[in-house]
């Protein structure tokens, strides 16, 4: 990689202290239910309308059932660990 490209990626890196999601790792709900000891149902109810979730696909469809996959970039995965755990709130 060239200088100039790796200035570059080093300046999008982060914005406002958050890795860039286009670089950052994604899970995906199967992953997060393995970590989580959760089934993927759950999991899709606790990210789906998340800010930062990677949907891809057709929330109104036209037919019965949706097809739908969700990537849940690590800091979201982070935060919604963080929102739903039992530490003090004065920590981060």
């Amino acid at each position: 990689m060239s200088r100039l490209g790796a200035e570059r990626v080093e300046k999008n890196s982060t914005v406002a202290g958050a890795p860039a999601t286009s670089t950052e790792r994604h899970y995906s709900v199967a992953e997060v239910a393995v970590l989580w000891n959760l089934s993927q149902d759950t999991v899709r109810r606790l990210f789906l309308n998340e800010p930062g979730v990677l949907i891809l696909g057709d929330l109104n469809p036209r037919r019965s059932r949706r097809y739908v996959t969700l990537r849940i970039p690590e800091h979201v995965l982070e935060r919604v660990h963080r929102h739903y755990s039992n530490a003090p709130k004065n920590q981060k």
